[in-house]
């Protein structure tokens, strides 16, 4: 296929039919999460236990991510993603009997969501672990995270709008029905990929061992590391202001669902924009310098959403803040996935997680009992702040680094196949970075 470059990675059949799939799934999960929040907002009230059942349900990822690295090392990663997605089909469509019934309880939420967590501690590493399966190599991994990324963000612009909407009119059951039927896409286009699982090699050592030499893996690559710490502290402190749109939109803004969808639909149109622009990218090697940018960006616009007092100026402000997150999210992903070796992926991906998803829920409770105690005002604004520090920090550090020679430059252009330069060096004689 003849394709513009932005789109260079849907030449490959198999990442063609995956984000079709990927396409209708994302805006049932979109139309989910916002239902949900508001669900548990509507039944409680309560600011903390918002953040609370967010902790239940992500906690999973941070304890089992490292398992799930060595499972998507190890095992056919298409099988693993078919059982963990069908188990979170049969979790929505659970989730939409109890509602639709009016037998709903808040017990019901946190063990649905402690299920969620498991599917995905399980589904993240290994299907940021499969693409480069499905493209057949690396050459075109940046723009496919990219394309991945701007699904996201389109279904995260169509989702919380039709919630929003189907929420106000009819309740949260409905979306919770929707969510469930279109797991049916990402079922069928995971049994149509015909794409074969490289040769393992290390299938016969322990858990634990396997574990322990991704994590030295990961202390011996600065780059990664640094990447992976950083990540983590926008996470916690951060990001986790999504799990407060509901009480933000109510107690500062006063307004209801239809706003909290807006919101969420215009984050992800500054997503988008930006997903857009790493797909144009020809060369992955500045982006390494993106990332200190983007946090400090993304710490910028979350203190101005705390000090903003209106839905206008909330809805300019917050696509600024969705372009700083996708980013920090596209430019950390790619350039982790670019320079781990092969063998190494599915942990490194895992440490990824539990970084990025791992660390939410902790999130999710300090943002719950901080929004509790002094306001979701002040709440977002100390977040905010510790993201541009967290920033500066990661910058110093990669400055170090390319002073004293640790750091490699990233490749202008990836050989063909599946061939890339070892990154660190996998000569035991060779200084570890």
């Amino acid at each position: 296929m003849r394709l513009p470059h932005v789109l260079r990675a849907l030449k490959h059949r198999n990442y063609r039919i995956f984000m079709g799939g990927q396409a209708v799934s994302l805006t049932g999960t979109w139309m989910q999460q916002l239902a949900l929040s508001w669900l548990i907002y509507r039944m409680t009230g309560s600011a903390f236990l918002l953040g609370a059942v967010g902790f239940i349900g992500q906690l999973p990822t941070f304890i089992l991510a490292p398992i799930a690295g060595v499972m998507a090392d190890r095992y056919d990663k298409r099988k693993i993603l078919l059982q963990v997605q069908t188990v979170a089909m049969l979790h929505a469509f659970l989730l939409a009997a109890l509602v639709l019934s009016g037998t709903i309880q808040v017990w019901h939420i946190m063990c649905l969501g402690m299920v969620l967590g498991l599917v995905n501690a399980f589904d993240m590493p290994v299907r940021q672990a499969y693409v480069v399966e499905m493209l057949g190599g690396k050459q075109d991994l940046s723009n496919a995270i990219a394309l991945n990324s701007s699904i996201v963000n389109v279904t995260r612009i169509i989702g919380p709008a039709l919630a929003g909407v189907i929420v106000a009119k009819f309740g949260e059951g409905l979306c919770f029905l929707f969510n469930g039927i279109s797991f049916i896409a990402v079922l069928w286009s995971l049994r149509a990929l015909d794409t074969v699982p490289p040769e393992r090699k290390h299938a016969t050592k322990k858990v634990l061992s396997e574990l322990r030499e991704g994590l030295r893996y990961l202390t011996a690559t600065p780059p990664l590391l640094h990447i992976i710490l950083l990540l983590g502290a926008i996470s916690l402190f951060g990001m986790s202001f999504q799990v407060l749109l509901p009480v933000y939109v109510k107690e500062v803004l006063g307004t209801g669902p239809r706003t909290l969808g807006l919101l969420m639909g215009a984050m992800g149109a500054g997503s988008l924009v930006a997903a857009a622009g790493f797909a144009a990218q020809k060369s992955t090697a500045n982006f390494m310098a993106l990332i200190p940018g983007a946090a400090a960006v993304f710490g910028t616009s979350l203190a101005a959403i705390a000090v903003a007092g209106s839905c206008h100026s909330a809805l300019l402000i917050i696509p600024i803040t969705g372009m700083a997150m996708m980013t920090q999210i596209a430019a950390s992903n790619t350039t982790l996935q670019t320079i781990s070796q092969d063998h190494m992926r599915g942990r490194v991906m895992a440490f990824y997680s539990m970084s990025f998803l791992g660390l939410a829920p902790f999130g999710s409770l300090y943002a719950g009992t901080m929004a509790q105690k002094i306001g979701v005002k002040y709440t977002l604004l100390i977040g905010g702040l510790i993201c541009l520090a967290a920033g500066r920090i990661f910058k110093n550090r990669i400055n170090a680094l390319e002073k004293a020679g640790r750091l490699s430059p990233l490749p202008e252009k990836l050989p063909p196949g599946n061939k890339l330069a070892e990154y660190p060096p996998e000569d035991p004689q060779e200084p570890a970075l």
